[in-house]
């Protein structure tokens, strides 16, 4: 592992930390106990908290301040206010654990991180229920960071767009299982609603808060668009390649499902039989075999080296838009972050 690599991890690692110390005191197990304990589930299970990180580094790098070496309690703005950037970096990630869990309840998905899906581990009600409440107290902790209010309404109409974007996703992924003709644009465009959103507001709501002008905050929430649609490829290789006690999950469940990701739509234009590829429509059925063989044809054609190359694409035009904040350490974590999103194994 590089040193560059251990000092990305290590920065994702410090942050990691401050989000997980603050989440019980931001979301208590209180009555109805049942509730918040499926609330709380998926958060207490883990999870890289990569958007968070993009969050606070972002207010690091635009007020040129030491990383970890302001209070993001009391964090400075551009023009000598405070805002709470945890309390922001923690709506961010409730977010994203609310589209896990209905991501999960419309695949019948078993697993995420490791442990029973929450509709497995409780039930489907309840796990509807935690997704809502996940929801509703995002709005609420971003209500709370103590920011100008034009900014906190900026801040609070970007998270709610970016809602509504990433359910625009969801229903295109949907619609994409069934249809065969469907263009790698087309996957590109469901990618960026359903996933790079909300990257692209874990690095535009911070500038937001912090008082930073329009160009600043729409350089930013581009950068997140990028490295988010890399992301999400990187995570569609992942699906494949790597093992499923690494991935939390079956390995191939997108392939079995017949997902459409960059890699298959690249394969159906080689002519590869994507939909027979495994003999079997359920992913409890399915062998590490006919998965490796799966991606051995997938590899023979170049489609695993074409959506790597795509997602490195992304990323660099992602790094570019960085150019907006101050050359500092912060902005140079940022930019290893995005390297680290296509070069992550689980």
């Amino acid at each position: 592992m590089s040193e560059r690599h251990q000092q990305v991890e290590q920065a994702i690692l410090s942050r990691r930390e401050r989000v997980n110390e603050a989440l019980p005191e931001e979301l208590p197990v209180t009555r109805p106990e049942g509730l918040y304990e499926a609330t709380r589930y998926l958060l207490d299970a883990g999870g890289k908290r990569l958007r968070p990180t993009v969050l606070l580094l972002v207010g690091e790098s635009l007020l040129d301040v030491d990383p970890l070496g302001a209070d993001y309690r009391a964090f400075p703005t551009l023009d000598d206010g405070e805002a709470d950037l945890l309390s922001a970096a923690i709506a961010i990630e409730v977010i994203q654990t609310f589209t896990l869990i209905h991501d999960d309840i419309m695949d019948d998905d078993d697993l995420r991180r490791g442990v029973p899906a929450v509709h497995k581990e409780y039930d489907l009600s309840t796990a509807i229920l935690a997704g809502d409440t996940l929801y509703s107290k995002a709005f609420e902790f971003l209500l709370a960071t103590g920011a100008a209010d034009d900014r906190t309404v900026a801040a609070n109409k970007r998270l709610a767009e970016t809602c509504t974007r990433i359910c625009e996703g969801q229903s295109l992924d949907i619609e994409f299982e069934a249809r065969d003709a469907v263009t790698p644009d087309e996957y590109l465009e469901m990618v960026e609603l359903k996933t790079a959103v909300l990257y692209g507001a874990a690095a535009a709501i911070p500038a937001t808060l912090l008082g930073a002008d329009d160009d600043t905050v729409e350089a930013l929430y581009n950068h997140g668009l990028d490295v988010g649609r890399a992301f999400q490829i990187q995570d569609d290789l992942l699906d494949l390649t790597t093992p499923s006690e690494k991935l939390g999950k079956q390995r191939g469940s997108d392939l079995v499902e017949n997902k459409q990701t960059l890699v298959t739509l690249h394969a159906r234009q080689q002519g590869v039989d994507v939909a027979n590829l495994v003999d079997t429509d359920s992913v409890e059925a399915v062998s590490e075999a006919e998965i490796d063989a799966a991606v051995e044809a997938l590899r023979d054609v170049g489609s695993i080296e074409y959506a790597q190359s795509r997602a490195q694409e992304l990323v660099t035009s992602g790094k570019e838009n960085l150019e907006v904040l101050p050359d500092n350490e912060a902005r140079d974590l940022l930019s290893g972050i995005a390297d680290y999103l296509v070069e992550r194994d689980y």
